[in-house]
């Protein structure tokens, strides 16, 4: 049985394979036409790096959600073993360790450094992209001594500031 979020994922899924589709068999001239009618008629869209950093996080959560999904799927297939569904099980305790934490450091660097940010964890490397400007190695040096006091083992972190 399908649920909701599944047909939605194959309906927006299905509807950019068509428009991908439909580009590439356009002929190039009217391609040309297109693009001169929608910079004549629109305005300049601008992107702000909160925009960025929402993109971040959207991108990693679709990523965490197709992998809870694979990790469901194994669990509730018939033909799988039983190591394969230990094995889906214990990847689903990882990502939900995973995402917990990531929204824990993303709350402390908003309360303590008043920043937005994008983190991102794979096994002991974390990637911190922030929003913010004017920051300089000092405060990334500060993020970093936060962040690591989260965890008893040495964590790999990175922090970006995009602007």
């Amino acid at each position: 049985m399908i649920n909701k979020q599944g047909l939605w994922f194959i309906t927006l899924f299905s509807l950019i394979l068509i428009l991908g589709i439909y580009y590439a068999t356009m002929p190039d001239n009217s391609l040309t036409v297109f693009s001169e009618n929608a910079i004549d008629n629109s305005a300049m869209i601008e992107v702000t790096e909160s925009d960025t950093i929402i993109a971040m996080k959207v991108e990693e959560e679709e990523k965490i959600l197709s992998e809870i999904e694979n990790a469901r799927n194994i669990l509730l297939d018939v033909s799988s073993s039983s190591n394969e569904k230990n094995k889906a099980y214990e990847t689903l305790m990882l990502l939900n360790t995973k995402k917990g934490k990531v929204l824990e450091i993303e709350e402390m660097l908003k309360k303590k450094f008043n920043i937005n940010s994008c983190v991102k964890i794979d096994n002991n490397k974390i990637t911190i992209t922030s929003s913010s400007k004017d920051e300089g190695t000092s405060m990334a040096n500060k993020i970093i001594n936060e962040v690591q006091s989260l965890y008893q083992d040495q964590m790999y972190i990175t922090v970006k500031f995009e602007g």
